[in-house]
């Protein structure tokens, strides 16, 4: 069974999400990789205000490709997440309710995705093009001077995704890792 979940997220819907839900995400969602969440941590760090409200966000890990003409957006897969690991937690304690990607999380964000009551999903890689097609619209709000990976703000329509980390504790890819070395 697919949920449908509309941005923001809440505690209540974060608490019916477990690790192997298949979701559809509606509503508005950010990107942002490596570079760009060094600054969203530095900002907060100097106390600035940041481009975006991250009560209930959404985190895209994604570099997009550029638009081609008549489309809001070009290929937009998710990139690997370990590299927002350093970042994440700070972002979570300030209010990041979710965030997509591809990838194993580490343990720190794991402890954090279950003090502050978020998810992790994973959209599927080698899809991008097919991702995209859930995008409606999308704005650069930041760092425009670092192309593909500025901070972009997402209008999605049925964004396919799976909860791979819950506040559970559970992990789709510990599950899934553990199923196969049964059989």
């Amino acid at each position: 069974m697919v949920k449908n979940i509309t941005t923001p997220l809440t505690d209540e819907l974060v608490a019916g999400l477990h690790a192997g839900d298949s979701v559809l995400i509606s509503g508005t969602i950010y990107t942002g990789r490596d570079l760009a969440h060094k600054r969203l941590v530095e900002a907060l760090t100097a106390g600035k205000d940041l481009p975006f409200d991250l009560k209930g966000a959404v985190i895209y890990y994604v570099g997009p490709a550029p638009a081609p003409p008549g489309k809001p957006i070009g290929s937009a897969g998710p990139t690997t997440s370990y590299r927002m690991d350093p970042y994440t937690p700070l972002l979570l304690e300030k209010g990041l309710k979710g965030m997509v990607g591809k990838g194993n999380r580490g343990q720190s964000v794991l402890d954090a995705i279950k003090k502050y009551k978020a998810v992790y999903f994973a959209a599927v890689g080698g899809a991008a093009a097919l991702i995209s097609g859930s995008i409606k619209a999308a704005k650069v709000i930041a760092y425009d001077e670092l192309g593909p990976e500025a901070v972009r703000e997402l209008q999605v329509e049925n964004f396919p995704a799976i909860v791979v980390d819950d506040i559970y504790g559970e992990d789709l890819y510990e599950k899934g890792t553990a199923r196969y070395r049964k059989e």
